[in-house]
């Protein structure tokens, strides 16, 4: 079955299975490993990305649901001059680990400050409660995405990354 589909602000058309998953088009046919695919459940979170400006679990789309649609991956949060905010809020705030859930906590990250710039703690955790890190505890996932919202909010020095460093 023939799909047209716009992913990070570019057309591609592509002859997909009709039971192919969102994930595996996305690493699959076009090369965008930055979505992982960690549990094809919809329990871990680690295949977020946005199907028409709003955060998905891409193992449970088929990407002939995407046909016509838009499709932002982690490799699309980055504007061509520097990082995301959220980007750069995960390194100062050391918010990764081993980095196998953190495209998609981006993801929902970047989405939860385009429709909430100034989250509190409870919003930020309520918003990434749908997905699974091993590694961190999430305090640091928290101060990233605080990081990253207050450095937006105009903050010259954001409260995280001061935490971070204490």
């Amino acid at each position: 079955m023939e799909i047209s589909v716009t992913v990070n602000g570019t057309a591609c058309t592509r002859d997909v299975e009709p039971r192919l998953l969102l994930v595996h088009f996305l690493r699959d046919e076009l090369g965008l490993t930055g979505t992982h695919w960690g549990c094809d459940t919809s329990n871990c979170g680690t295949c977020v990305v946005w199907l028409d400006e709003v955060p998905v679990k891409s193992c449970t789309v088929l990407a002939v649901m995407a046909d016509g649609r838009r499709v932002r991956t982690v490799e699309g949060l980055a504007n061509g001059v520097g990082l995301d905010t959220v980007q750069e809020g995960f390194a100062a705030c050391h918010g990764l680990q081993c980095g196998f859930c953190t495209p998609g906590m981006m993801m929902t990250a970047r989405w939860l400050i385009d429709t909430n710039p100034r989250p509190s703690e409870e919003d930020i955790r309520e918003a990434i409660s749908g997905q699974l890190c091993r590694c961190t505890g999430y305090e640091n996932i928290v101060r990233s995405i605080r990081w990253a919202a207050e450095r937006e909010a105009g903050a010259e020095e954001p409260e995280a990354a001061e935490e971070v460093q204490a």
